[in-house]
């Protein structure tokens, strides 16, 4: 069970994270979770670039690892770059020390004060913890859920999720993985597309 639009309540229990960034110019904000990887990344560089959109990529540390060229690849097309841990920890299942630590493990290769918590589950007791050690730290939520990570949920009802939610300020997040791509391959280029026409313009964080 996931949620597409972000409802105010749960801004309300987390007030001092970034759920929206409210602004007059039509502006929005596209995310990438869980990469850097093979053939997804490229695609959405790729894609990107067409629209010449901006977006921020939070990286898995251990991806990042792996794949350093297409990493480098995110950082050189100047795209903004955040971390999402090293080894995708949901906090709620964590011990604070070891989310802290494996926060720290990401940004020795990710050097950013952008963090997006895995699930976006994260204990009040974590967010002290990360913030006492990293004050300038801004923790990045969403108020627009693709849902491209659900095999089950069609491209077209993807599309659907992103265009009927989005508006001025809007933080939306997609999945550079091999999960989402089926979904994320079809969704991207049309959404893109359409709110450009609109007049949207793509924001970094």
């Amino acid at each position: 069970m996931y949620l597409i639009k972000t409802p105010f309540w749960l801004r309300c229990i987390y007030p001092t994270l970034t759920w929206r960034k409210l602004n007059d110019t039509k502006t929005i904000y596209i995310t990438f979770d869980d990469g850097p990887i093979p053939n997804v990344t490229p695609f959405v560089l790729k894609t990107l670039k067409e629209y010449n959109a901006k977006a921020t990529f939070f990286c898995i540390g251990d991806n990042v690892r792996k794949h350093p060229d297409i990493f480098r690849q995110v950082a050189d097309a100047g795209h903004s770059i955040g971390n999402h841990t090293f080894n995708h920890l949901r906090g709620w299942d964590t011990e604070d020390q070891a989310y802290l630590d494996n926060f720290i493990k990401c940004n020795e290769l990710t050097q950013t004060k952008l963090f997006r918590p895995p699930h976006g589950r994260i204990k009040f007791s974590q967010i002290a913890r990360l913030r006492s050690v990293f004050p300038d730290l801004q923790i990045i939520m969403w108020d627009v859920l693709s849902g491209d990570f659900d095999r089950g949920l069609s491209p077209e009802k993807c599309l659907k999720n992103v265009l009927s939610t989005v508006k001025p300020g809007s933080i939306i997040v997609f999945h550079d993985s091999l999960k989402a791509f089926d979904r994320l391959e079809y969704t991207l280029p049309r959404a893109l597309k359409a709110w450009q026409e609109e007049g949207y313009r793509f924001g970094q964080l």
